[in-house]
């Protein structure tokens, strides 16, 4: 089980390093890379202009089911995390602000879900 557990994290931080370099390719520019906080955890917190992203990076076997692996829960602690964030840095509180996943699954181009799911589940 440890194996497994280990694999995962390794999957999914890989994951998150593709779905940066995907977005920066895109314009935007990161803030923060695995942002935790008591009350969750954010996968990327990215800025292109005036708008700040708080996003959610899945792997799974297609892409529809990468976006259904974002639970409502997990919306909820995405959100406190970003509220957490925000009140530290006044900069990006000023910014339009929105959650967003992206979703990788194998032999396909990382697809970029603009507001996923609103902040307040």
């Amino acid at each position: 089980m440890v194996h497994d557990r280990r694999t995962s994290e390794n999957r999914g931080r890989a994951a998150e390093l593709a779905a940066l370099w995907y977005l920066r390719f895109k314009g935007w520019r990161r803030l923060a890379l695995r942002y935790k906080c008591p009350v969750g955890e954010v996968d990327l917190i990215m800025q292109r202009g005036k708008v700040t992203a708080f996003i959610e990076v899945k792997i799974r076997k297609t892409p529809a089911e990468a976006i259904e692996a974002v639970s409502p829960r997990q919306a909820r602690r995405i959100s406190a995390a970003a509220q957490h964030f925000l009140a530290r840095h006044p900069l990006a509180a000023s910014t339009a602000c929105r959650f967003d996943i992206v979703a990788l699954s194998p032999y396909h181009w990382p697809r970029h879900i603009e507001n996923a799911f609103d902040g307040d589940q």
